[in-house]
């Protein structure tokens, strides 16, 4: 058995664990219904750090992530044994037999010519895996989650279309369909009706999926990314705020239009990376008289690294950064810049009650020290007053 059978054991072996007589009674306590929201919420934390690697930051919290998820995994299977109803070995072999079938030009003697080829064949084997199942065919939108969000979802639903040849045979339709739902959303809003606007309202966010999906511009992707950006610049915006002494919630438009104006081409001097090497890390060690894990392993997180223990040392991945903090002789305190806005109120928390210091900074910025003041830290906010 290689490495990752072995580790895929342990993990069983301690879900095992968590479940049995005399585990852990949160655990035991969890049924389907109750893991819901934890589960998608580890698949939207695991989307965070894609996005994340996407801008050229650290794989490192992606693995983790990437492990929080599987580990819902584990436990459903977990469930499911434990109603004799299947194991993590059936749910291993049933996407093995399934990727298997539905791939037979790569594991059978089918030639393609493409990937519109590869989809139009596999919708034709779902179709037949369900007709061998139920009876029937059944159609071929089945399959796409009714709790998707809703632009996701939209796309999903043409892609699926498509691959039985109900589409638009090129770009030029699909905008202009987006032109006729805009003019008949105008017309729902000089009606005034409220049920006409939400109706022609749906129709063309459907329209912009469909449209994101012929630009192979995924539609969450974009909206994920505008939403990052207008974080960002309002964030840069509070902050200029801030700076100049307007009282919160008192900033005239005419402010905060400049400031925004401002964060836009302080952003265009240093556009994102549109395809981002892979990160590397560089790789710190630094000798202090006490590592402070206690302090680490609550305060790291909260700036977005990852923190891990081995014996007396504390290692620290950031972004773009792996310190390791081992037992030595201290010398002169190690300045890093945290990349991550956190929550400047429960930063300080953290730090004080974990024993650091806290050192006087600007407006917008959290600036703190471990408890052996070995590692000095300048950290962005996103709140000002700690």
């Amino acid at each position: 058995m290689g490495r990752t059978g072995t580790e895929v054991e342990r993990l069983q072996g301690i879900m095992a664990r968590l479940r049995a007589e005399g585990g852990c009674p949160w655990d035991r306590a969890q049924d389907l219904r109750s893991l819901r929201p934890y589960l998608i919420e580890e698949a939207y934390e695991v989307l965070d750090e894609m996005d994340r690697v996407g801008d050229g930051g650290s794989w490192r919290p992606l693995c983790e992530e990437l492990g929080d998820l599987l580990f819902q995994i584990v436990f459903h299977a977990q469930l499911a044994s434990e109603m004799g109803e299947f194991e993590l070995a059936d749910v291993a072999q049933a996407i093995s037999e399934k990727i298997t079938r539905r791939h037979p030009h790569v594991f059978g003697d089918v030639q393609v010519q493409g990937a519109e080829q590869v989809l139009a064949n596999w919708a034709r084997l779902k179709a037949e895996e369900r007709r061998v199942k139920t009876g029937s065919e059944g159609s071929v939108l089945e399959g796409v989650p009714s709790a998707a969000p809703a632009l996701l979802r939209a796309e999903r639903l043409t892609e699926k279309a498509s691959r039985i040849g109900f589409d638009w045979p090129d770009l030029k339709g699909v905008r202009q369909k987006l032109d006729e739902e805009l003019e008949e959303l105008d017309r729902a809003v000089a009606g005034q009706d409220s049920h006409a606007v939400e109706h022609e309202l749906g129709d063309v966010l459907f329209s912009l999926a469909n449209l994101a999906r012929h630009l192979a511009t995924p539609a969450e992707d974009a909206l994920r990314a505008a939403n990052r950006r207008f974080t960002e610049r309002f964030s840069a915006v509070e902050r200029g705020l801030a700076q100049r002494g307007v009282p919160f919630g008192q900033a005239t438009l005419a402010q905060m239009e400049a400031l925004w104006e401002e964060a836009k081409a302080s952003e265009a001097l240093l556009p994102r990376p549109i395809h981002p090497p892979r990160a590397e890390s560089m790789g710190l060690t630094l000798p202090v008289a006490t590592p402070a894990p206690a302090f680490w392993t609550k305060v790291g997180p909260l700036l977005g690294w990852t923190v891990s223990l081995d014996g007396p040392r504390v290692r620290c991945d950031a972004e773009g950064v792996v310190l390791s903090l081992v037992p030595g002789t201290v010398g002169t305190p190690l300045a890093l810049e945290a990349q991550r806005p956190v929550d400047a109120k429960a930063l300080a928390k953290a730090v004080r009650e974990a024993g650091g210091t806290l050192h006087p900074s600007e407006a917008g910025v959290c600036v703190f020290s471990d408890p052996g003041a070995s590692v000095v830290v300048r950290s962005p906010t996103l709140a000002h007053d700690v």
